[in-house]
């Protein structure tokens, strides 16, 4: 596999994440200064994640003991640190897909952690954020890994070329590059299974569809995607067909498409008909299980639904005037009697669904965020609520 017999061996040989390697860069530092700590790493898969670790526990004479969340035995682990328990060496231990553990597996890590029996450095695809407790963050250092640039994939494209010998033309190096979406495994499996062949034909066939979050063209996949955007908010659903159409032929990402029907669904249709959101997350759900070639359908359905529906963009507004509010001004005291568990707070349910009561903090005088519109459904909750309001 020219993916695994290529990794980097050293940190020379490391491309990409510039952002952490480099001169006086967080990790290029820690190997120099011999003072390597606890970390997370989290990225896109294949930007070198593993590698790295790899690179780090070989660049500071560790034993590197690597695990997968999904198949961890904690017995296993614990009985592979006790080896080195009392002894000058601390071995990393490598936990690949780490937010996969659940609340108790992780809370092992904590004791381990905190005597630096070993040092850990997991890595997964998942923000650790929300997928790790508090108690593992705090005693960690959290790396976010970028997608690699199209000159460090070409650039690692091209070594391994070399290496391996392989006849291949520059259309076919840029199509492999473009479509990886800055994925260098996926860019060197997809030279695996074309280096015999490695005409711009047979690429094709063996990745018809890219990678990427857009087609291989950046000017193209931002223009299309932005006429149809446009067309459904102008809601012309013929044009916003052939934008889709555009789009699906060129090797659009099925899901991509879907993630900004389901923003638009929000931002241009919002209450007017709240059903719109229903239909995009369903259709952004939906395509992610079924693709190509029946995901055109399920996405032409969703668009002419969206292209049809009255438009209001109230709840776009609203939030964006509230957060612009907090940010001019200072966050004043939240009233009392909303305060947790405050005993002068009046149930709306103890008083027929609606009384009124101090809600905005007392010192914001007549500042309104949201316009409401008179179109479709929002109309009716405007109504609604001025009606019990009187």
């Amino acid at each position: 596999m020219l993916a695994l017999e290529n990794r980097p061996k050293n940190i020379n040989e490391f491309i990409g994440q510039t952002h952490l390697i480099g001169n006086n860069k967080p990790i290029s530092n820690m190997i120099k200064s011999n003072n390597l700590l606890h970390c997370f790493f989290y990225g896109p898969p294949g930007v070198g994640k593993t590698s790295l670790a790899k690179i780090m526990a070989k660049e500071l004479g560790c034993e590197f003991l690597e695990f997968n969340a999904t198949s961890i035995k904690i017995d296993d682990l614990r009985q592979k640190i006790s080896k080195y328990k009392d002894t000058l060496i601390k071995p990393i231990i490598f936990i690949d897909e780490i937010h996969r553990l659940n609340k108790n597996q992780q809370e092992v890590l904590l004791p381990i952690m905190e005597n630096f029996d070993a040092i850990i450095i997991g890595a997964s695809t998942y923000n650790p954020y929300s997928s790790l407790t508090n108690a593992i963050r705090s005693r960690s250092i959290i790396f976010e890994f970028q997608p690699l640039l199209k000159i460090e994939l070409m650039n690692i494209l091209e070594n391994v070329i070399e290496k391996n010998n392989i006849k291949i033309d520059k259309e076919s190096k840029q199509y492999i590059v473009n479509t990886s979406n800055g994925d260098a495994r996926a860019m060197l499996n997809l030279l695996d299974l074309a280096k015999n062949d490695t005409s711009i034909e047979n690429l094709k066939q063996l990745r018809p569809i890219s990678l990427n979050e857009g087609v291989s063209e950046d000017s193209t996949h931002y223009d299309l995607i932005s006429a149809m955007i446009k067309s459904i908010r102008g809601s012309d659903e013929n044009a916003a067909i052939y934008y889709l159409a555009r789009l699906i032929i060129a090797g659009e990402n099925p899901e991509f498409i879907a993630r900004r029907l389901v923003i638009l669904a929000s931002e241009d249709i919002g209450n007017a008909n709240p059903n719109a959101l229903n239909m995009a997350t369903n259709t952004m759900l939906s395509v992610a299980k079924i693709g190509y070639p029946e995901a055109r359908i399920i996405l032409s359905q969703c668009v002419i639904y969206l292209a049809a529906s009255p438009k209001s963009n109230t709840s776009y507004k609203a939030i964006n005037n509230a957060i612009t509010f907090i940010k001019e001004n200072s966050q004043y005291k939240i009233p009392s009697n909303i305060q947790h568990f405050h005993k002068n707070y009046k149930y709306p349910h103890d008083f027929g669904g609606y009384i009124k009561q101090n809600y905005m903090p007392t010192d914001i005088k007549d500042v309104k965020f949201i316009e409401w519109s008179n179109v479709g459904f929002e109309k009716n909750l405007k109504e609604w609520l001025e009606k019990i309001k009187k």
